[in-house]
């Protein structure tokens, strides 16, 4: 037993610490194909040279990210047939389906304008080179997509129906997967948090080259188009981000409790705006879940099921129910589980012998209880709370971040448009320095996302425990720590080859 959780656990940290690696390196990618094809096409209209300079510069960049953020993409899609085998099995005809049609469609569309994007310059016309760099934003943005449905299907599995003759679950629905709501939203709060990410990038880098009174009209250029880049694009990423909690709220109202550390459940909820969680508060407990807090009323209640006086159920309604609200505990959903585990056992040996009638009644009593099987494999109630501490934390981060980036694009923006840019040597520094900062809110958007959806590998389906391979921890742990020297290795090359590219400039390049 004890072996078979240091398996779970160091597979967990693998894939966390390869899909932290990747992430790294995806959004820039997803936002700087878009700031470059929008400036190409500034150049093609204008046919000013500068702008094609400025094309190339950024371009360059974005070639260094893409070819090293491959590497750790690829390494992670591998891990599902390395330690994720049962994961894999249960569910492979539904999750490697998008999968498939990214590598098949997006990627290679992808990659294959890429070489015309980046090596095409003066070799086909421009309007040809134009064509090449919107195919490869596009493209990448696709790529996001299939993966973001896939990973959308394991916050809300929908679209598909348990076959209790193979213990695997089948597609039956193609258009419910792509159309699920969670993936719709998780896909446009993603690829818009990396147009900012990518913009924060570009701003970021110009107020260097202005901080050392260098590349100046460069610099200027660049902060226009990723200022209004990044604030248009900032807005929208508000706006899906409340759809975002919208979702979480309907299909993983555990998660939304964990978020902003809501222990009993409350109408007209408040959001936490700034507070520090109480280290000793247990689930179950009286102590207050807060050491202090600062609240917005309502909002809670708002953002979760658009309704100021909704009831947003806490982490304790939904460990131990609330009979008021029609929340069933978890203890109850655990029994159903087991119940459900043990008819498709008794189905499936009735079936082997021949005893039809058996295997007819456990079906049925399979079929309706099969909804809770996932819980079945909890040992208590307590285990379907996901750690608190780290999902509160990590939410309001990101959130807090969010709101600085959309203060900055304004102020970049107007002070870029009033001339005042170079006075205001405060916000250039400022801007550089929330470069880290944009990666940071990256980071922590992933973190709340999957750690807020623990225990779950598949929401309400799938515990972590029963996904993994039956494999020797230590195997798991050995290569741990090789891709963990291998990606610290990949990610000093890509600062220190485009700290080279930077310090060398657009105009020798």
């Amino acid at each position: 037993m004890e072996n078979a959780d240091l398996l779970v656990d160091w597979s967990r940290a693998q894939f966390a610490l390869t899909a932290l690696y990747h992430w790294l390196f995806v959004p820039l990618t997803l936002g700087l194909t878009f700031l470059v094809a929008i400036m190409e096409t500034i150049y093609v209209k204008t046919g000013k040279s500068e702008w094609k300079t400025l094309t190339k510069f950024w371009m360059t960049l974005l070639a260094i990210n893409f070819a090293i953020g491959l590497a750790t993409g690829i390494i992670m899609e591998f891990e599902f047939g390395t330690n994720w085998s049962n994961y894999s099995w249960i569910v492979g005809d539904i999750f490697g389906a998008p999968l498939a049609i990214e590598g098949i469609m997006a990627f290679f569309m992808e990659s294959t304008f890429f070489a015309v994007m980046f090596f095409g310059w003066d070799k086909v016309s421009k309007k040809m080179h134009l064509l090449s760099t919107w195919l490869v934003a596009l493209g990448s943005n696709l790529s996001a997509l299939w993966i973001l449905v896939a990973n959308g299907w394991m916050q809300n599995p929908v679209g598909m129906r348990f076959n209790p003759d193979t213990a695997r679950n089948e597609m039956v629905d193609f258009w419910a997967v792509l159309f699920n709501p969670n993936a719709v939203s998780k896909f446009l709060h993603s690829i818009s948090s990396g147009y900012v990410l990518a913009s924060l990038f570009v701003i970021g880098i110009s107020s260097w080259y202005l901080l050392k009174r260098r590349e100046v009209l460069f610099a200027k250029r660049s902060i226009v188009v990723a200022s209004s880049f990044g604030l248009l694009t900032s807005l929208f990423l508000l706006a899906s981000g409340d759809e975002s909690a919208h979702q979480v709220a309907l299909n993983q109202p555990m998660k939304l409790a964990a978020m902003e550390g809501l222990y009993k459940g409350e109408e007209r909820a408040g959001i936490i705006a700034f507070g520090q969680l109480n280290p000793d508060k247990e689930v179950g407990d009286d102590n207050a879940p807060f050491e202090f807090s600062i609240e917005i009323p309502y909002a809670l209640s708002f953002l979760g099921y658009h309704s100021f006086d909704a009831f947003v159920p806490g982490v304790e309604d939904l460990v131990y129910g609330n009979e008021k609200y029609g929340i069933i505990s978890t203890a109850e959903k655990i029994a159903i589980g087991k119940e459900a585990i043990a008819s498709l056992s008794e189905y499936k040996e009735a079936k082997k012998s021949g005893d039809l009638v058996t295997a007819d009644t456990a079906l049925q009593r399979f079929e309706s209880s099969s909804h809770y099987m996932g819980y079945g494999y909890l040992e208590k109630p307590e285990d379907a709370v996901p750690n608190i501490p780290i999902s509160f934390y990590s939410f309001h981060i990101m959130v807090g971040l969010g709101s600085w980036f959309i203060l900055l694009f304004i102020v970049m923006l107007y002070s870029i448009m009033t001339n005042e840019m170079e006075k205001r040597r405060w916000l250039l520094w400022a801007a550089l320095f929330t470069i880290p900062l944009g990666y940071v809110a990256q980071e922590a958007g992933w973190i709340v996302a999957e750690v807020g959806r623990q225990p779950w590998a598949i929401q309400d389906m799938l515990p972590v425990g029963m996904a993994t391979s039956s494999i020797e921890h230590t195997s798991v742990m050995i290569t741990f720590w090789l891709f963990a020297v291998l990606f610290t290795g990949l990610l000093f090359a890509e600062v220190k080859i485009m700290l080279k590219q930077i310090k060398i400039g657009p105009e020798e390049h």
